[in-house]
């Protein structure tokens, strides 16, 4: 083989292999966005937001699937409906980030991720002693 040929197979093979990550990588991304606009997606996404404790919320053991409401940033309230256990620090989280997709006016998520307060970060009483 003259070695034209055998750079125009390399290049072909990089760029397979390239349009082949590619396509991987933008299935498997998650967008961040609130609930309205993942209203109009298709995708999975991630709505960062906050437990309405004032609302039902409820873990039915025998489904395994807990439910809660949740407000975004743009404070828009849903109803979320997660297969899988409660998380353990779900009632002492700052922020919840959910990631799943809108169907039936609910919210499916996926995963739940909870954003705890910080061990590490002062207090407001700490903070006005150092003043």
């Amino acid at each position: 083989m003259n070695s034209k040929l055998k750079m125009w197979i390399g290049g072909f093979i990089i760029l397979v292999f390239g349009a082949i990550a590619f396509t991987v990588f933008s299935e498997s991304k998650i967008e961040y966005v609130d609930f309205k606009e993942a209203e109009k997606r298709l995708r999975k996404v991630e709505v960062k937001g906050y437990w309405q404790k004032d609302k039902e919320t409820k873990f039915d053991g025998n489904t395994n699937t807990f439910v809660f409401y949740m407000k975004d940033d743009s404070n828009t309230e849903m109803k979320v409906i997660y297969e899988g256990a409660k998380p353990n620090n779900f009632e002492v989280a700052e922020a919840i980030v959910v990631k799943g997709k809108i169907k039936d006016g609910n919210f499916l998520a996926s995963d739940i991720l909870t954003k705890c307060p910080s061990k590490y970060e002062a207090s407001p009483e700490d903070i006005k002693k150092e003043s």
